[in-house]
């Protein structure tokens, strides 16, 4: 890994723009098929510093931003070599989740008992994922990360579909496969004239870390309000009093929270929350994010894929998003591993094509379910809410309806990517 450019020309096989979690997972997949692989990253601070923290995280404070990774990101990392790493330092498996209607009687508990697993999956710290993503990475000799880039143009595929690109400072660079990885505002998305249907989910998320008074013990909870779902996740602390909270809701009423104190803050969350937690006893700095959702039109082109959040973004109430990221590198290093033992060319659009075909369904699908749950929970008539109480509390009875999601929230069900399958036996 290296930081920084180097003004001239260069001819890679293939080029990563986003140095995140996707974007890293992608090429460490690849890098046995012997390919020169080139990442490039517009932010400044390079990945060593990660690494070289990883050993130490148990000691420091959380990470705000987490995600609730499935089994099949978890067996993803482990063919990477990353989860034995992630494990070392911190990662916290739940083993129940409580949903409730925060506004009537119905509710429904998960838990991996009833499938005999031995968690439903794992809350992990997104520096702990990237981290030992970036230490598998820096053994890898085939690897080369630039930081600090900014990609002023790319050009139209030629004939056999290799692009050029051309980068601030002067450097040229041409690549017979282009991936942007680079989030929800994709320069390559843009560049390239990747349309993408987009709209505003009409919430804002504020997450951070808080102390309370109860142990969370394992388990995931999640009230449904008015304004929107207020997620509380466990986290990796021997007291089990650290989670992590994901507070969806109005732009209006989140600006409110967000000028609270941590005093009235914390116990404006423990009344919301119903004190199923006791009191709320702390909390850590605040952040606040828009939520939009984003769906590119299309995830190919001659010589170009899109994966991660530069293909899709969705609500985080089920905590899909880099679950969903993931599969699309697994989806995507599979197309090109079997297209590489065929002598086919990595930019030809029919092998991209198949990658497409393997996730855009499958994304499209779990963002109109996510789409479809935030409305079914919101400000409803009454008559309506009652349905939605008790056509939750029916669910919660019906056992092999729960093990259904519980399996497909878990990624064991569907089409799942070769490197993401739990092995047979």
């Amino acid at each position: 890994m290296v930081s920084g450019v180097d003004v001239g020309h260069d001819r890679v096989d293939l080029v990563i723009v986003g140095g995140g979690m996707v974007g890293v997972a992608l090429a460490c997949a690849l890098a046995p098929t012997g390919l020169s692989i080139r990442i490039l990253e517009s932010r400044g601070d390079a990945p060593q510093s990660l690494i070289d923290a990883l050993p130490g995280l148990s000691a420091e404070g959380f990470d705000p931003r987490v995600s609730a990774l499935t089994c099949a990101s978890q067996q993803f990392l482990t063919h990477l070599g990353a989860w034995p790493r992630m494990q070392a330092a911190r990662v916290c498996p739940y083993t129940e989740m409580s949903v409730w209607d925060g506004c009537g009687r119905g509710s429904i508990q998960f838990s991996a008992a009833e499938l005999h697993e031995p968690c439903l999956g794992h809350i992990v710290e997104n520096r702990v994922t990237l981290s030992a993503l970036y230490a598998v990475m820096g053994e890898l000799n085939n690897i080369r990360f630039d930081t600090g880039v900014k990609i002023e143009s790319v050009s139209p595929p030629d004939a056999q579909g290799v692009r050029s690109l051309r980068l601030a400072g002067g450097e040229s660079l041409s690549t017979a496969l282009l991936v942007g990885a680079d989030g929800a505002q994709s320069r390559i998305r843009t560049l390239t004239g990747m349309g993408a249907t987009e709209w505003d989910y009409g919430h804002h998320a504020i997450v951070t870390t808080i102390e309370t008074e109860k142990p969370h013990r394992f388990t995931c909870w999640q009230r449904f309000t008015e304004d929107g779902p207020l997620a509380l996740l466990p986290l990796a602390d021997p007291s089990q009093r650290k989670l992590s909270i994901v507070w969806s809701t109005s732009p209006g009423h989140a600006r409110e929270l967000m000028a609270l104190d941590d005093r009235a803050f914390c116990a404006e969350l423990g009344h919301t929350f119903e004190y199923r937690l006791g009191e709320v006893l702390g909390c850590d700095r605040r952040y606040l994010h828009p939520l939009r959702q984003r769906h590119a039109q299309r995830y190919v082109q001659p010589g170009l894929a899109l994966v991660g959040d530069a293909a899709h973004t969705i609500h985080p109430l089920a905590g899909q998003g880099v679950n969903l990221g993931l599969l699309d590198a697994a989806a995507l290093a599979e197309v090109l591993i079997d297209a590489r033992a065929r002598g086919e060319a990595p930019g030809d659009e029919r092998v991209l094509r198949r990658y497409q075909r393997m996730r855009r369904a499958d994304n499209l699908q779990t963002a109109a379910a996510m789409e479809g749950f935030r409305r079914l929970f919101d400000d409803l008539p009454a008559p309506i809410r009652l349905l939605r109480s008790g056509g939750m509390s029916l669910v919660n009875r019906m056992a092999p309806v729960k093990q259904h999601l519980m399996l497909m929230a878990m990624g064991l069900r569907g089409e799942v990517p070769r490197l993401a399958r739990r092995p047979l036996g």
